[in-house]
Formats: structure tokens, C-alpha cells, sequence
């Protein structure tokens, strides 16, 4: 049954649309599962009735929601859900947005009970890069609960419920008093003025507690009972978490928020950087940068849809919304999703891909081409040259060995170049390498680790002076071929050195 039979007064907003079943109803509207028809693709459609948002008096609630949910329909991240369109009609509002066939992180922690520490740091960590992007993007969540927060197919998070969020405004205090009382910050049920990113930071904390504990800390019937709870910051911390758990929980849920830890030092925090994948450790590309990077397989496959390649080009470019982009972002979405399968995270790399980044793979040959200002398009596509496309190729080697014995095989040219590493994990390392550096034999154990555990000394010469050099990550991760791309990202130093370690590095390193 399409949505032109099903449905009945919704058949000519959702034309573009098979509806399904209902997933759930809300209190002035319901949502509900649909197919794309012309990608085949799942969306979910929240459908907000106006005449119900009249009664409950819940006009302006909505309204705030459709402005930010506009809003992010240009914001990109991987950790916020994807709005696809916003349809207006004099009875209902419908907003077509991304499918978390997993549902809520409620019902998740519920099922499991409390999470395992490494499990709960993969949610935190996407939590946390979610928030800070609204946060870059002047946007307060208010009402962050694991009920607002929705798991994809993959089990990673997406922020959702924007209904009581606010625009920020340099300068501009906030005194609203709105979202969940557990996880509501002290100054926001207190009346008191704040900022806005202050709150957020409050409810990450508890949400951490919840995910570790399998409860909330603050937890009471009786409500000025609670109140007082949370004023006053008490709660218990419990003794099967680990030391860094229980040094952070405490940094975020201070009653003071000008004491308060912020995200930039909850970033900082060893529990959270421990398994940082490294598409969360670099803050994402920023919206009109985004506008402009352009998947030219994508953009094919509209165009095999029946739309004319220059102007879905245009439209994406100008970041129009129209049935072509709509169809683009949806193939491309999907097209991610099937194929991520980076080794420690569950979520594509950013984009676009910066002159600091080197991903070694066997085959140099550009799938895509890069449209620039002034360039011909010599295959005739019509494509015309006022955007670029995202470049697909990458250099070096690419294997399908396993990733043990790659890693043995880096590990060894890394050892031959005089290189220092500390692993993070199985497939990631920090790395340090300088000209003149002195064997890493001599420095290291049988197992290739630091004698000391950790430390990356500094040594410089006989003035005291510290050499040139340069830090960089290496991370492993899987393509959708199943073979094994060696990724290498600079840090520090100069970006010419690092390119001329990246020759050497190619140099040693034996092919797998």
C-alpha cells in the first residue's frame, strides 16, 4: 500500500513516498516508517498535526523545532540525525528524516542493564561530538535523554528531538526552564540565567552515569525531594567504576556551572580520548565546506534516476532543496552505511580529507574527477565547472592480508625509520619521529613497546635545543572490498617532513 492509498489526506504532501507502519505517537502527532520511491530507501516521517499543536498549546514548541530542524537539514554531522525535507500544509507538518531501526538508547540500556566501560565510551564519545557540533552551530539542545537520543543499524548514536532547543546568540543569556527533571542541570530548574552549552555538558553526565550505572544519579518520587538532589549535587558513585570513570563523572556534574568541566576538557579527559576513533578526534568539516564536497558516484546515480546532472550539481552546490537532493543525500547516507566498516568505529571518515592526511592504498587511480574553477569537462558530461566533486583515490598500498600481520609489517618499518610509537589499540598508534633520533632497539622490549609503558621522552641536543619533528597517528581500517587501508594523519610539525617520512615509510615497508 503506497502512500497515495494509505494515509488519505497526507497522499498529495507524501506523493514521493510509500508510508508504512506507524513507529510511534507523540502528544500532538505520530511517526511513521515510509519508503522513497524513487531510491527505495527507509525514512521516518514525524507527522505534527495543527490543529492538535492548538489545543495543547504547543504552537510555539513546534515552530522552534521546524526552525532548528531547517537548520539541519544544511548541518551534516554523523551523530545528528539527518533531516532529508520539512513539508508544510495548512492541517500537518511533515519532517521526512533519517530511519534508526534500533530506536532509543533508553530502551537499549534498559535491555542491557548497565553497559561495559569500552561499550559505553564508543556512545559517549559520539554523544559528546554530537553535542559539541550543535554547540559550533549555536544550537542548545535543553531536553539531551537517552529517549532523545536514537540508535541506527549499526548501533551508533544519532541526536533527535529538537523541540526544545534554542538559537544561541553571542552575549545572550538564556532563562528558559524546560527538559527532563533527572536530567536537567541545577541553574535550569533554579530559574537562574545561563549560557547554554553549560546544560548540555550536565545531561552528558548524566546520561555517562546512566550508560556505566544502568541508572540515573539523581532519582526520586518525591519531586521537591529531587530538587533538592540536584541543587546540591548528591548522588553516589559506585565502586566497580573504573579511576579515570570516576574522575570525570564528578568534573561534569558540578552544581556550579562556571566550574563546570565544558566539552572542549571533556574531549581532553584520558577516559575519553582512550579508543578515540580518529573520525571523532578531528572537529568536522564546517557547513560550507561541506556544501561543496560533491560524491560524483552519487551524483551518477541520480542522474540514472532521470535528473540532469548540471542542475542536481547546482542545487547541491547552492544547497537547494529539491526532489533530486533529496534522492542524493538519501542514496549517499545509504551508501555509507553499507560501507563503513572502519576498524574501532562503526561510522564513515569525515569527507573530506585534509593535506595533513595520507591513506595508503594499492591502486592511484582517481574514480572521481575533481571539478574546478576554469576546468574542461573533456568527457562532455555537461556537468558544468562551479563546484567541485570529492575525490575518491588515495596512494600507496592497500592489502588483504590480515590486520595482525599488517600491523606486524608497519611495526617493522616504523622500527627501521627510528620511530617511537605508543599503541592506543590493536589498530592505532600514536607516533613520533624526528631525523636523528637514536635506535628504537635500544628503547624498546621484546613486544615492541615502550620500556617505560607510555612516555615519548624528549631529547634534544648539546644546547638543549629539541629537534624538528613531527606526530602522527596511524589507524588501520577496513574497505568494503575487505581488504585493509593504512591511514596516517599528522598532528605536529612541519607538513613537507611528514610527506618526506610518508616516501620513506612507503620505501620500507614491505609489500603485504
Amino acid at each position: 500500500m503506497d502512500g497515495n492509498t494509505r494515509g488519505g489526506r497526507h497522499s498529495e504532501a507524501l506523493k514521493n513516498y510509500n508510508l508504512r507502519k506507524i513507529l510511534g505517537h507523540g502528544t500532538f502527532g505520530k511517526v511513521m516508517i515510509a519508503e522513497h520511491k524513487l531510491t527505495g530507501h527507509k525514512v521516518a516521517i514525524k507527522i505534527l498535526n495543527r490543529r492538535q499543536m492548538e489545543i495543547m498549546e504547543m504552537e510555539e514548541k513546534a515552530k522552534r523545532e521546524i526552525k532548528i530542524l531547517r537548520l539541519f537539514i544544511d548541518l551534516i554531522h554523523p551523530h545528528i540525525i539527518r533531516v532529508y525535507e520539512v513539508i508544510e500544509t495548512p492541517k500537518d507538518i511533515f519532517v521526512v528524516m533519517e530511519y534508526c531501526q534500533n530506536g532509543e538508547l533508553l530502551d537499549y540500556i534498559v535491555e542491557k542493564g548497565r553497559l561495559q566501560e569500552d561499550e559505553a565510551r564508543r556512545i559517549f564519545q559520539q554523544i559528546i561530538s554530537g553535542v559539541e557540533y550543535c554547540h559550533r552551530n549555536m544550537v542548545v539542545h535543553h531536553d539531551l535523554k537517552p529517549e532523545n537520543l536514537l540508535l541506527d543499524s549499526k548501533y551508533n548514536v544519532k541526536l533527535v528531538d529538537f523541540g526544545l532547543s534554542n538559537v544561541m546568540h553571542d552575549g545572550h543569556f538564556l532563562k528558559t526552564s524546560c527538559g527532563s527533571l533527572n536530567y536537567a542541570a541545577p541553574e535550569l530548574i533554579s530559574g537562574n540565567l545561563y549560557a547554554g552549552p553549560e546544560v548540555d555538558v550536565w545531561s552528558c553526565g548524566v546520561i555517562l552515569y546512566a550508560l556505566l550505572c544502568g541508572k540515573v544519579p539523581f532519582e526520586d518520587d518525591n519531586i521537591p525531594k529531587l530538587f533538592k538532589k540536584i541543587k546540591g549535587g548528591f548522588y553516589i558513585l559506585p565502586s566497580y567504576l573504573s579511576d579515570l570513570a570516576m574522575d570525570l563523572i564528578p568534573r561534569i556534574l558540578v552544581v556550579d556551572p562556571m566550574k563546570r568541566i565544558t566539552i572542549r576538557e571533556i574531549r581532553d579527559h584520558p577516559w575519553f580520548q582512550n579508543r578515540l576513533p580518529r573520525y571523532l578526534a578531528v572537529p568536522p568539516p564546517n557547513t560550507p565546506q561541506q556544501a561543496k564536497m560533491i560524491n560524483e558516484d552519487t551524483l551518477q546515480n541520480v542522474v540514472n534516476l532521470g535528473y540532469d546532472k548540471d542542475h542536481v550539481g547546482g542545487s547541491l552546490c547552492n544547497r537547494l532543496q529539491n526532489e533530486a537532493t533529496i534522492a542524493y543525500y538519501l542514496l549517499l547516507d545509504n551508501r555509507f552505511r553499507a560501507t563503513s566498516d572502519y576498524l574501532g568505529a562503526d561510522c564513515q571518515q569525515p569527507m573530506d580529507r585534509s593535506f595533513n592526511q595520507i591513506t595508503l592504498s594499492e591502486s592511484a587511480r582517481p574514480s572521481t574527477k575533481n571539478y574546478l574553477p576554469g576546468s574542461n569537462d573533456s568527457q562532455g558530461s555537461g556537468l558544468r565547472s562551479y563546484y567541485p566533486v570529492q575525490r575518491k583515490w588515495a596512494l600507496g598500498l592497500q592489502s588483504p592480508a590480515q590486520p595482525r600481520d599488517i600491523m606486524i609489517e608497519v611495526l617493522k618499518a616504523l622500527q627501521e625509520l627510528n620511530v617511537r610509537w605508543k599503541k592506543n589499540g590493536h589498530h592505532n598508534m600514536k607516533c613520533r619521529w624526528c631525523p636523528g633520533f637514536p635506535q628504537v632497539s635500544d628503547m624498546l622490549d621484546a613486544n615492541h613497546s615502550f620500556v617505560d609503558g607510555s612516555t615519548i621522552m624528549d631529547t634534544g641536543d648539546a644546547n638543549g635545543r629539541l629537534p624538528v619533528e613531527i606526530k602522527f597517528e596511524i589507524q588501520l581500517y577496513k574497505t568494503k572490498d575487505d581488504k585493509y587501508l593504512l591511514d596516517m594523519q599528522r598532528v605536529t610539525g612541519p607538513q613537507l617532513l611528514f610527506l618526506e617520512f610518508c616516501a620513506a615509510f612507503l620505501t620500507s615497508l614491505r609489500v603485504l
